[in-house]
């Protein structure tokens, strides 16, 4: 499991990755959130490109192993926290931060993408935000969903949790620029995008971003609250019998 933080011409290249599916335990979260909150001070770096390794999913949201180990409700705040730290942290960071999704986008990984200013994706990606179908639901990543997608569009992923939609439907709903024959075309697109934003005005790029994310400013206890009701759902029978059903079957 790593998080990487390397410049490359005045771009901050961030690529993280854990062997289960880019799946997300607490400790990458956190470096994660660090890691961005790091690039956005550092006078180096004019912009981000927020990545993941592999190449079938960019991210398969919280790690199942560390959801079936919650057992009070203050431990699953504390879990689902570290999700409202990295939305928050991309969030208040001053630089652009431009996604690439390579690969499939599930439940936390959804919300990543979404928490990117400018996100590109490969023409096989799927998205699903899952949550319900684990007995929970996607409290800490539907604002940043909504504000990218819509309230509509961010419903119909919430309740029809068990099953994909697609590349084309994602960019129809504002959620991805631009869509790529494969990885190699995602990662040329996404680098010249921002090696062209490093010859730009890095204080009129940071008052853009301010601007479009006016409003949000309230996150900061808004995603915990909503991490706290996470936090309580993971405790209930259904969801520990969909996770002990899941690894069943995934041995």
């Amino acid at each position: 499991m790593f998080v990487h933080y390397t410049i490359q011409n005045q771009v901050g290249i961030i690529e993280f990755f854990t062997p289960n599916h880019n799946s997300l335990p607490a400790s990458i979260l956190q470096q994660l959130a660090l890691t961005i909150t790091k690039a956005g001070a550092d006078e180096t770096c004019k912009v981000i490109i927020l990545k993941s390794s592999g190449d079938k999913t960019f991210c398969a949201g919280a790690s199942f192993d560390e959801l079936m180990a919650i057992e009070t409700e203050s431990e699953g705040l504390q879990f689902f926290s570290g999700f409202a730290h990295v939305i928050n942290a991309m969030r208040t960071c001053p630089k652009f931060i431009i996604g690439l999704v390579q690969g499939k986008a599930i439940g936390g990984g959804v919300g990543l993408a979404c928490s990117c200013d400018y996100t590109l994706a490969t023409t096989n990606v799927q998205i699903k935000l899952s949550e319900l179908a684990v007995g929970i639901g996607p409290f800490v990543v539907g604002p940043a969903v909504e504000r990218k997608i819509g309230k509509s569009a961010a419903y119909e992923l919430a309740i029809d949790a068990s099953n994909f939609r697609d590349a084309n439907w994602a960019l129809r709903k504002g959620l991805f620029a631009s869509l790529h024959s494969d990885i190699k075309a995602l990662n040329e697109a996404g680098f010249s995008l921002a090696n062209h934003l490093a010859t730009q005005s890095a204080a009129a790029m940071a008052a853009i971003k301010k601007a479009f994310w006016e409003g949000t400013e309230h996150w900061n206890e808004l995603l915990l609250q909503r991490a706290s009701i996470s936090g309580s759902l993971v405790l209930s029978d259904f969801t520990k019998n969909f996770l002990a059903e899941f690894k069943a079957k995934n041995k």
